[in-house]
């Protein structure tokens, strides 16, 4: 059975006050760490933890802690990147929606460890209303004496504000995020220097994902050691995978990082299987900027190993046989989808939110999308699947932020594992045509890679 150290209590009533988070041990750890902790020990504890970034990259998180530089007189910031936009994903907005003081807290500790006295959540403007949650939870914690000076009379003082973006996906990159927050358009900065050493302001910035911020409050609590004993080798702790797709049981589950993906695919406690007993056709392990899976390397790995919900183990075979954990977003196929149409839509998206600052990006997302939209409307010729490959190669490790990369992958897995489905849409338009808009009674053929 998972062991739960974020959603514990997310159904308890009241959970998402102060008074309810408090009477579940809310606010304990921040006591803990205030009274008897340095923030070094902090920092210390959250290596021992093997905690790794929640947010898709799975970075070691007290490493990226250490890296903040620390020159006399200099303030330094704290960020959560709040800007949850991958499509597929929405842990992040469940979490703050039914326990916001969770991430309050990890907010205060994080701050402290990093000896930061002004910190940031940064939201993703189409979430006002947990805008709002959020705002009331931070008056909560100044009214308790958790936010404001002296807090608890430890000396230390903290000011923590929300802010809210405009919509744009790129700002969930760290310094595209730190540019919005300094009134600036939301481009990726060129690295370095790095947020640890120049990032808000020009001050030395770390920046955290929701997730990663709110396990801080577990490991102070229990310890560093004890966290990292939840797990499996270097993939330590819990993880909040958002499911969706075509399954029975879609939402947001807590598991123990090296379950199966089996089952979590096809348990009674996590997904239920796939929905009205059709089979698997596909999976997307980690939101919609990771390599799909086709149903042969969903649960096994390309050498037949059991595939686990692990950094490690859902990356094994590289790109070629395996995919990324990402973010957590797990977006399920059946048989009846069709690659080309969905991987389209996710062309879509890049074309659409990518800044425009690097030319790959900028005109690859462009021309990807085009050649998708001939192909899934019937004017598609055998060489735009080729074309397609050479786009995506193109763009792939030539941008300044990842954006590229994320426009890239899926399309490039799609051709890798279902090229002849690409190819049935230009040898047999009319039939793609119907089987995708609207009426019944065409499938898609059974294809010997898929």
């Amino acid at each position: 059975m998972d062991r739960k150290l974020l959603l514990e209590h997310v159904l308890v009533e009241g959970i998402n006050g102060i008074d309810g988070y408090q009477k579940k041990g809310g606010y304990r750890a921040l006591e803990k760490a205030l009274n008897s902790m340095s923030p070094n020990e902090i920092v210390e504890e959250v290596k021992k933890s093997g905690l790794r970034g929640r947010g898709g990259a799975g970075f070691p998180t007290g490493m990226k802690w250490s890296f903040i530089a620390k020159p006399e007189g200099v303030p330094r910031h704290f960020l959560c990147n709040a800007d949850e936009s991958e499509p597929g994903t929405f842990k992040d907005r469940y979490l703050m929606e039914k326990i916001p003081h969770l991430l309050i807290e990890g907010m205060i500790l994080s701050s402290y460890a990093l000896g930061c006295n002004l910190s940031y959540i940064y939201v993703r403007g189409e979430y006002m209303y947990i805008i709002q949650i959020l705002e009331k939870a931070i008056a909560e914690a100044y009214h308790k004496g958790y936010l404001g000076k002296n807090i608890l009379g430890s000396g230390y003082d903290l000011e923590l504000a929300v802010t809210c973006g405009a919509g744009a996906y790129i700002c969930g990159e760290e310094t595209a995020m730190i540019e919005s927050l300094e009134g600036n358009r939301g481009n990726p900065r060129i690295k370095p220097p790095f947020p640890a050493v120049k990032g808000l302001w020009g001050r030395p910035t770390v920046v955290n994902n929701v997730e990663t911020i709110a396990a801080i409050v577990p490991i102070v609590n229990e310890g560093g050691d004890a966290y990292a004993k939840i797990g499996i080798g270097k993939s330590t702790g819990t993880k909040l995978i958002s499911a969706c797709g075509n399954i029975n049981k879609p939402g947001v589950y807590e598991i123990s990082l090296g379950i199966s993906v089996e089952e979590f695919l096809y348990g009674d406690d996590y997904c239920g299987g796939i929905k009205n007993g059709k089979q698997l056709k596909a999976c997307v392990p980690g939101g919609s900027s990771v390599p799909i899976l086709p149903h042969h390397l969903v649960c096994k790995t390309a050498n037949g190993d059991q595939r686990l919900m692990s950094y490690e183990s859902l990356s094994d075979g590289g790109f070629i046989t395996g995919s990324m954990l990402g973010s957590g977003g797990f977006i399920v196929y059946d048989e009846n989808q069709c690659i080309v149409k969905n991987t389209w839509n996710f062309t879509r998206f890049y074309h659409h939110e990518s800044c425009g600052q690097c030319s790959p990006c900028r005109e690859g997302t462009g021309w990807m999308e085009k050649i998708f939209h001939r192909l899934e409307h019937g004017h598609g010729k055998i060489e735009d699947i080729d074309l397609l490959w050479d786009i995506q190669r193109k763009i792939d490790g030539n941008t300044i932020c990842p954006l590229g990369e994320a426009a890239a992958w899926p399309v490039a897995s799609a051709i890798r594992h279902f090229r002849e489905e690409f190819e049935w849409h230009v040898k047999e338009p009319a039939l793609c045509l119907v089987k995708n808009y609207g009426l019944v009674g065409i499938n898609i053929p059974v294809l010997n890679n898929a």
